[in-house]
């Protein structure tokens, strides 16, 4: 390239100067500008578009939720309406309380003694007779007769006095299963275990099976102390019959007490076997 034609000339003419323009990297770098304007073009137009349909589709979406918000009021309602037709009536009100009826008083006039001529005619006392059914209060009342008075016994001589209930007698002969004091050994739980250590012999079939364990025994202690119907409720079977044995043999107990008086009652007394380990 001539010299003064340098300072005037494009770069690319510079650059591909004695080169092939024709190859394509030539065009490439020469329409360089007017693609980025192309693009940046279109780009703008892609994106105006883009701006236009929305705000187009918003628009068209508040006009049909506009329209079906009117059709959805007539719908809720026809549907309200079907459902007040279908509705049971309402249940009916409450019945009022009945007042209870006014029971006929009389007032009480405290005692004073006075002259005839001075008491007037309603300060006077009512008559007995009177008070039979109605209700002593601090004024005259009419009213219902209280059939909830109950009048002192005729028996009584016009004393007006009621006699208290009667107590019922404790069968005291009775067998008793609860008491105050319930039925013991003479000489308590040390005496009692003497008794079984002295008397109990552990049966050797159940020692050569190691069977052991507690067997309690029911009975009656009379009022005398005396034992009776002896029997085995509960424990292994093969110990039972010593167990029964023991306290059959074990005499007169001291009997139970119930309000301060000895009763024939129940006894459930336990007996435990247990083998020595070697």
């Amino acid at each position: 390239m001539e010299v003064n034609k340098i300072l005037t000339a494009d770069v690319l003419d510079i650059i591909f100067d004695g080169r092939n323009k024709s190859y394509g990297a030539y065009e490439l770098r020469k329409t360089y500008n007017k693609r980025i304007v192309t693009a940046l073009a279109v780009t703008a137009a892609i994106c105006l578009l883009i701006f236009l349909g929305y705000f187009v589709s918003k628009a068209l979406e508040k006009n049909a939720d506009k329209k079906e918000m009117v059709v959805q009021d007539v719908q809720l309602e026809e549907v309200k309406q079907e459902e007040k037709k279908n509705e049971p009536p309402p249940p009916p009100p409450p019945p009022k309380p009945v007042e209870p009826p006014k029971v006929e008083m009389a007032k009480f006039t405290p005692p004073k003694i006075v002259k005839d001529e001075e008491v007037k005619e309603d300060e006077k006392p009512p008559e007995v007779e009177k008070l039979e059914d109605v209700k002593i209060g601090a004024k005259n009342q009419e009213g219902v007769k209280d059939e909830g008075v109950v009048a002192p016994p005729v028996s009584d001589a016009g004393k007006g006095v009621v006699e208290a209930p009667k107590k019922v007698e404790e069968d005291w002969d009775k067998t008793f299963t609860k008491v105050e004091i319930e039925s013991e050994y003479p000489g308590g739980a040390s005496a009692w275990a003497r008794y079984l250590n002295k008397s109990l012999n552990y049966p050797s079939e159940a020692q050569e099976a190691e069977i052991q364990g507690t067997v309690v025994v029911q009975f009656i202690v009379d009022k005398e102390g005396n034992v009776s119907e002896v029997e085995a409720i509960s424990g292994p079977k093969e110990l039972q019959g010593e167990a029964v044995r023991v306290i059959k043999k074990s005499g007169k107990w001291t009997p139970a007490v119930q309000n301060g008086r000895q009763v024939k009652s129940y006894k459930k007394q336990p007996i435990t076997f247990r083998l020595e380990s070697e």
